[in-house]
């Protein structure tokens, strides 16, 4: 049976619900899912799984002193051994679909940056409060769009990434008097790979294009 590991945990979401949801549709799919928030762990058994998806907000919590309650218990940086797994997963040919607070994920690891096509950079990037959010689809760019029009949802519209060159959204949304990039797909290392920076609740999950896209994206990544 295909397996998928779900990277997950962190702060300020609900993660315990939203991977949750995301395992549900790996098993309406027929695949073996595992959640894990032990990512040293699960990454040192990452070779036995064929999908590895990252729903978590775990970077090293530098600065701000309102992280200060909970660095003990999440703040993280990934092993060397970490992110050579990461690496041999995707030079495997295997795929990543990276969700949300991925992006903020690995701050010390720059080439996490370079192999989701996008990251956050501290000081600049940032959201509004979570709230409606109206997704400018580019209906048929890609076969994860395919037949899907604009919609609108309650999320977290992440803005000012990062961008890599090449990236190419499949999914845009406006905020601060510019229009910001919520979904992508890519190769990295020989390797499918999608980053959807929605998904901050269940509720956004569940909206008929959102969960039509992510079910599409665990697909793709996986052929």
């Amino acid at each position: 049976m295909t397996r998928a590991l779900v990277l997950s945990g962190g702060i300020f979401h609900d993660f315990a619900a939203t991977s949750g949801c995301l395992a549900e549709m790996l098993h309406r799919q027929g695949l073996q899912a595992e959640v894990t928030e032990d990512l040293e762990e699960g990454l040192a058994r990452l070779p036995g799984f064929d999908l590895l998806v990252v729903n978590a907000l775990l970077w090293r919590m530098a600065g701000g002193d309102k992280y200060v309650p909970y660095r003990e218990r999440w703040a993280y940086s990934p092993s060397e051994a970490a992110r050579e797994a990461i690496r041999d997963h995707l030079l495997r040919g295997r795929g990543l679909l990276a969700v949300h607070t991925a992006v903020i994920c690995f701050d010390d690891w720059e080439e996490w940056g370079d192999l989701l096509g996008a990251s956050w950079r501290w000081g600049r990037s940032g959201h509004p409060p979570p709230g409606p959010v109206r997704i400018r689809v580019r209906t048929g760019a890609h076969r994860l769009v395919e037949g899907i029009g604009d919609f609108e949802l309650e999320d977290e519209l992440y803005g000012f990434l990062d961008q890599r060159p090449g990236l190419d959204p499949l999914m845009t949304g406006e905020h601060g008097g510019e229009t910001h990039p919520l979904l992508w797909a890519r190769e990295s290392l020989g390797a499918r790979v999608v980053v959807d920076t929605l998904g901050h609740s269940v509720e956004s999950l569940s909206v008929p294009e959102h969960r039509s896209i992510l079910e599409g994206a665990l697909r793709w990544v996986r052929e």
